[in-house]
């Protein structure tokens, strides 16, 4: 059977083929240490756990309109202007299953044939494939190491022809932990504004910042941006609710209307008992959040102090989400060339899982999750000097 052209474009994900190897691995026995993880640790807060169960035995367990439950929609719409200084009204947001379902809703209704869409480098593994499926061609600008893999303006500027649809902002970032300044937004709002192109914000790791770091939405900087900017978010990484596929896009209503009608014929509507759960998150307490990210703090300094006591390994301390992104550009070699290379010998032979770099855009470095614990994190890097040691002699 011949598939569709659109998802031959399809490029397989080596985030997937190092995690299902890794799992090989662990069914034969083998003690596996994995830093792949793009999730938290933890479980679902309980008091949102509670709020779902009950919802089920009050009986929501039926459709909801296509774009969410009214309740939720008000509440993010609360949350938005709190946490961000963003007036939308109901009719600007949209509930989607997960905000990978929100980001490739907005393509799908954004995009023709054609259309450029400018992608950061390193990047979020799912953006260029996404934009690839709308029938989009994906732009990549490179974010350099010592401005801490940031695009400038001046980058953003060179790269927009009159092809150029959108750029996609993802701070703080996957997979580098990076955060924009508001100086930095307010130079690149500058630019979508004059060229009149659109921004698609993904904000799904704001509340995981550290070191007095703030995040700032490019949305709230100025009206002209603000019309501009779809601001993604969801539940799954502050509320450690990954499983709970509920994400949400606010923006333009002529945007998100076409958004609700996509989602009408697709998912008819979020799963009900989640979007209960998530308003529960939403309003709900946040301590268990803020346990977490002090936890996520501890674990973050542990695991990059310990990577830069690694001859051949550098690495950036991240100030937001819970990846570290290292540079292994040293260790590389006429046998051994890139990066997926490397991380293939580093499982194989020391059982230790990365992620490679080429998911992200890059053939020298790899991401580390410390979503784990800090027994995890002492023990794996110790595997991987030791491995790195060993290779060196």
């Amino acid at each position: 059977m011949k598939l569709s052209k659109r998802v031959e474009t399809l490029t397989p994900s080596t985030t997937l083929a190092i995690t299902a190897k890794a799992k090989e691995l662990k069914q034969q026995g083998i003690n596996v240490i994995s830093f792949g993880a793009g999730e938290p640790d933890y479980n679902t807060p309980e008091h949102i756990i509670e709020v779902a169960y009950q919802s089920m035995k009050d009986g929501q367990t039926k459709y909801t309109p296509a774009a969410g439950l009214p309740e939720l929609r008000k509440a993010i719409c609360a949350k938005l202007k709190a946490d961000n200084n963003l007036q939308y009204e109901v009719a600007n947001v949209c509930v989607c299953s997960g905000a990978k379902h929100a980001l490739y809703n907005i393509f799908q209704v954004i995009c023709n044939p054609g259309d450029e869409v400018i992608i950061p480098i390193p990047f979020w593994v799912s953006y260029p494939e996404q934009v690839k499926l709308a029938s989009a061609v994906p732009v990549y600008v490179e974010g350099i190491e010592s401005n801490l893999f940031k695009i400038t303006a001046e980058q953003l500027g060179a790269s927009i022809t009159d092809k150029t649809k959108a750029l996609i902002l993802n701070s703080p970032s996957n997979p580098s932990g990076t955060v924009y300044s508001k100086e930095e937004l307010e130079a690149i709002a500058a630019v979508c504004v004059e060229k009149d192109i659109l921004v698609i914000s993904d904000e799904i790791y704001e509340k995981l910042v550290y070191d007095g770091t703030e995040h700032v939405s490019i949305a709230s900087l100025n009206d002209e941006i603000f019309k501009r900017t779809l601001v993604v978010n969801g539940v799954s990484k502050p509320y450690s609710m990954t499983g709970w596929r509920i994400g949400y896009v606010a923006g333009d209503k002529e945007i998100i209307n076409a958004i609700i009608d996509l989602s009408s014929h697709s998912t008819s509507n979020p799963t009900t008992m989640a979007q209960w759960a998530t308003l529960e998150a939403i309003t709900g307490t946040q301590e268990p959040l803020n346990e977490m990210v002090l936890e996520f703090d501890k674990r973050r300094k542990a695991m990059v102090d310990l990577l830069n006591q690694i001859d051949g390994i550098s690495c950036a301390m991240p100030t937001g989400a819970f990846y570290a992104y290292a540079n292994v550009q040293e260790l590389l070699t006429d046998d051994v060339k890139t990066a997926d290379a490397w991380a293939a010998k580093l499982l194989e032979e020391a059982n230790v899982a990365v992620i490679p770099g080429s998911a992200f855009g890059s053939d020298i470095h790899i991401r580390l999750s410390y979503a784990t614990s800090m027994k995890n994190i002492e023990a794996g890097i110790q595997r991987i000097k030791e491995y790195v040691e060993a290779s060196n002699k």
